[in-house]
């Protein structure tokens, strides 16, 4: 009877000690966020999510990133189009990426892109990478 006592107290522990563990480690968890998108003017909404996810998550809310692919790279050169939104990226701490496939396919030179938009060889490598870091993928 007493090493069945035993043997309960000792399940107990191992149970208690673990959900002791996933509580500490759920405390530290950052959530950390990336989506490609083929269309700037997908920016504005993808930005606002970012906003509800930065109030929402709280101390937990860790990177976002966008990563902007395809033939509408051509676009981000165009500092009225852009502003807005890299003003507010750089608010909500939210890093947008060019494509650099995507780039040089459309003859858009990296240099004439605003401050503020950092390019990447391979947006689509780019977004696998992030996601085997644990970042939540989203692609548009």
């Amino acid at each position: 009877m007493k090493s069945i006592s035993k043997i309960i107290a000792i399940i107990g522990l191992i149970l208690f000690s673990g959900i002791q563990a996933n509580a500490q480690n759920a405390e530290i968890q950052e959530h950390n966020y990336v989506v490609l998108t083929k269309k700037v003017p997908q920016l504005k909404p993808i930005l606002l999510t970012a906003e509800d996810l930065r109030e929402e998550d709280g101390d937990h809310f860790g990177q976002f990133e966008v990563i902007v692919c395809g033939k509408t790279v051509e676009e981000l050169t165009d500092a009225e189009t852009m502003t807005p939104f890299l003003q507010q990226a750089k608010e909500l701490g939210v890093i947008i990426n060019a494509c650099g496939f995507s780039l040089k396919k459309f003859e858009v030179d990296a240099s004439k892109l605003p401050e503020g938009i950092k390019v990447v060889k391979n947006g689509i490598l780019y977004d696998f990478q992030l996601q085997k870091k644990g970042f939540m993928s989203l692609g548009l």
